[in-house]
């Protein structure tokens, strides 16, 4: 099955894409996705294919993980966040556990925004976050951004606690992947209710990277984005 898969995978595989999406997704040297290979398929030809694979067993969803070919990784991610949404509670649990275990090979911004929160946050729900306050603190850029963007799904249920808390540890991080991450989540915190977003950014704004505000504050009406990013805020 996964030699099949593989084989669906290369039949659409579009080297002018492929080329276009290393430079995207900055696999040169000593840039973030050093390393990362590409064969050139879009996300709706992925999702597609990953659909009849949902039977594909996690030994070789993690064959899939371990391989340096970007699409390859990504769609397996898919398989394993379409049998999560099918999952007994027993299952759901192996497979957070999987994913998290994987969280090295999670190792591209897309990889993770697609999936952790559909994952990770969901499972985390009802449960103790205190998982998320561990990557936070991992030398690994992939695993902090694991622990912001999993919050998503808090945030979705109308929860920001962690959201914040999480956001004022990475305030210091100095990777503008994290501070891109943290500004997104402030902002979805901010479409549920703008008076906890500005609370948090007057009580941070000095420690606040450029680009994180930038980010948070995006939904504002222009006159008062400037005056936020002149810190002529009230």
């Amino acid at each position: 099955m996964l030699e099949q898969l593989k084989k669906d995978l290369n039949k659409l595989a579009s080297p002018e894409k492929a080329k276009l999406y290393q430079r995207f997704f900055k696999t040169g040297k000593g840039e973030y996705g050093e390393g990362d290979k590409f064969i050139g398929l879009t996300m709706p030809e992925q999702r597609a294919i990953a659909k009849d694979y949902l039977n594909l067993s996690l030994p070789k969803i993690q064959e899939l993980l371990k391989n340096k070919i970007h699409e390859y990784r990504m769609t397996g991610l898919v398989i394993l966040v379409n049998k999560y949404k099918k999952a007994n509670e027993k299952d759901r649990e192996e497979i957070f556990n999987f994913y998290l275990n994987n969280a090295k090979n999670i190792n591209n911004w897309d990889l993770v925004d697609v999936t952790c929160p559909k994952i990770m946050g969901n499972f985390l729900l009802d449960k103790n976050k205190k998982i998320l306050y561990t990557l936070v603190h991992s030398e690994n850029l992939w695993e902090k951004r694991i622990a912001i963007i999993s919050t998503m799904a808090f945030i979705d249920n109308g929860e920001f606690e962690d959201t914040l808390a999480i956001s004022e540890l990475l305030l210091k991080d100095k990777h503008d992947l994290i501070h891109k991450a943290v500004g997104w989540m402030l902002r979805e915190v901010g479409k549920k209710d703008e008076s906890v977003l500005k609370k948090f950014l007057r009580e941070h704004y000095k420690d606040l990277p450029r680009t994180t505000l930038r980010y948070s504050i995006e939904r504002f009406p222009e006159k008062e984005r400037k005056k936020w990013l002149k810190g002529e805020f009230k």
